[in-house]
């Protein structure tokens, strides 16, 4: 930029400094995001490209040799149907769950909706392996069930979650709350007024459902339907428990067999099968994202909290099925996954003389490795739980008050980690950090410092995503209010914005702690000796038959569990209380 002589004079004698920025901030400002977009590239885009690009390398350059081989195994192609059988199998038991749960807390007056509310979101607040593990528990020879059925014949055996059934029933239950959390508010928004005209027009409440309701909430439906499928596609913990063992593999479980098991060409084989894995999810993300949009679009509609349908007498009976059925599904397996941790030996009955708590000393005190694993995992996600916190609360706050092309590419390249499958991802930073630049390792790979940047690459969305509902919640006017203050960048935010946001940024992070602490399927690629997490170390007991120590430490795990729900209730009371107080 040329200056004039007058004003050039004028800006030297102070008279107008303040009006005209010097030149190089405009420079300044422009590396600045050059060097943040070069970050962004590097460490969330370039892992992908490295996978995709390893995916079709071979000895003669270019090739799909690798895709070819692989399609030629009958393993691949059992593993693709089994694949189908259980996404679409459990995917199915979620919509029917999460549809009923949705109409029940939407449209009916049964008692005690927000604790029910709570309670349904209670099977996929638990680690996956943890509520594989207690039914396998609750159905096993020595479960509550066994014990029942012998009862009537002493020969019974209870069904057996080790089988197509057990898997689909478990990953069922498991992400039934997604269908419910997508559902419920569509049906609070769909006008009334339409379905009373059609009851007045003769039409039973069956008919009205067919005709109005139904259609009305296929939004919601379809993109709980999607999701769930997407969370069965990237869920490992429930097929590697129950399938591993029974010779039922996914293309999760498909693709960590394969790393494992090393050979000449296994990273390739495993790159080829993520990326064909990788394409199903992204697919799957873009038509879930597709129905998402059509439910925002309905954002302006009021939702109406009140009940359409009054149970009656049959109020009280059908609250206390509800609360049995979520009891049978969480409680009383966890109660029985407890009970088995308690024995003194695997196969002794329940009773007094077989307890102890010694299996519980063992995993506390008696075994360094355990102990170990715990403080790797806390120290993980304390780590991840402040960086996000930090990080993620700054780049929503830049993607909400500061819209550009930057930093939609931003929170673009910040989902990428989390739409991928764990297990893809978990590929996609090995090949990322086990040479970055060739012929140049630095130690990350096989280091703790790769689960590090992996859980932090990650869950980072999880924040961003928080921190722009929070901050929607803010008037944009409080911070104008404080640059006329004379507030600079960093009063703003100490005395304005921390203390509002506080809650709902904390509500955020609690939600990446809880989840990087019981993480398993990324942790599962990426551990190496003194990195062991929990989630690998209950795995690794399981698979080497250990069950009372694997059903001791997931006990303790839903503990911790339950103490994290407690403090994120406490904080939304503090959000809610500080919102009713300001003017």
């Amino acid at each position: 930029m040329i200056e004039s002589k007058p004003i050039r004079l004028a800006r030297e004698n102070g008279e107008i400094g303040s009006a005209l920025p010097p030149f190089p901030s405009r420079t300044v400002k422009s590396t600045a995001a050059g060097f943040f977009a070069l970050v962004l590239a590097l460490v969330f885009v370039l892992p992908v490209v490295k996978l995709i690009y390893l995916s079709v390398h071979g000895d003669m350059g270019l090739t799909l040799e690798h895709y070819t081989e692989m399609l030629r195994q009958d393993r691949l192609w059992k593993t693709l149907k089994d694949t189908f059988i259980v996404v679409a199998g459990s995917s199915l038991v979620s919509v029917i769950l999460g549809t009923a749960a949705a109409w029940l807390i939407a449209y009916t007056d049964i008692k005690h909706k927000n604790t029910l509310h709570l309670a349904l979101l209670l099977p996929f607040i638990l680690p996956s392996y943890v509520l594989t593990l207690s039914w396998s528990s609750f159905m096993s020879a020595q479960g509550f069930v066994a014990q029942a059925l012998h009862w009537f014949q002493p020969d019974a055996k209870p069904w057996s979650m080790y089988s197509y059934g057990g898997i689909i029933f478990v990953m069922g239950i498991h992400h039934f709350p997604l269908v419910y959390l997508l559902t419920v508010e569509v049906l609070k928004k769909i006008p009334r007024d339409l379905e009373w005209a059609t009851r007045a027009s003769g039409a039973g409440r069956w008919t009205t459902f067919r005709l109005v309701t139904l259609p009305l909430s296929l939004p919601g439906l379809t993109a709980g339907a999607l999701l769930v499928f997407l969370a069965s596609l990237d869920n490992f913990g429930i097929p590697a428990f129950l399938g591993i063992p029974s010779h039922i593999s996914v293309l999760s479980t498909l693709i960590y067999e394969e790393i494992i098991g090393f050979g000449p060409s296994a990273f390739a084989r495993g790159a080829a099968l993520s990326v064909m894995l990788g394409v199903i999810a992204v697919i799957g993300t873009i038509l879930q994202w597709l129905s998402v949009r059509k439910i925002k679009a309905a954002d302006t509609v009021v939702s109406d909290n009140s009940p359409r349908y009054t149970l009656g007498m049959h109020r009280g009976w059908m609250t206390s099925a509800v609360w049995a059925g979520i009891a049978f599904i969480t409680l009383i397996p966890l109660i029985s996954m407890v009970a088995i941790s308690l024995k003194k030996a695997y196969g002794l009955p329940f009773q007094w003389k077989n307890l102890t708590w010694d299996n519980y000393r063992y995993i506390l005190l008696d075994n360094p490795k355990v102990w170990q694993s715990i403080q790797t995992s806390l120290l993980l996600s304390v780590t991840t739980f402040v960086i996000c916190l930090v990080l993620g609360s700054l780049l929503a706050y830049a993607r909400l008050r500061k819209p550009s092309w930057l930093t939609k590419a931003a929170e673009l390249a910040v989902a990428l980690p989390y739409t991928l499958p764990g297990i893809v991802f978990g590929l996609c930073m090995i090949f990322a950090w086990m040479e970055p630049i060739p012929g140049w390792n630095p130690g990350i790979y096989g280091s703790i410092s790769i689960l590090f940047i992996a859980y932090t690459c990650r869950f980072l969305i999880l924040q961003v995503r928080a921190g722009i509902t929070a901050f929607t919640q803010i008037d944009v006017s409080l911070e104008e209010a404080a640059h006329s203050s004379g507030a600079g960048f960093w009063r703003k935010w100490v005395s304005v914005l921390i203390p509002l946001l506080l809650p709902g940024l904390l509500s955020g992070a609690f939600l990446v702690f809880l989840t990087a602490f019981t993480e398993l399927t990324v942790s599962a690629l990426l551990w190496s000796t003194g990195s062991q997490t929990i989630g690998v170390t209950i795995f690794s007991f399981e698979q080497a038959g250990s069950t009372l120590y694997s059903t001791a430490l997931s006990s303790l795990i839903v503990v911790l569990i339950l103490g994290g729900m407690a403090a994120l209730q406490l904080l939304q009371k503090l959000q809610s209380s500080k919102g009713v107080q300001q003017p």
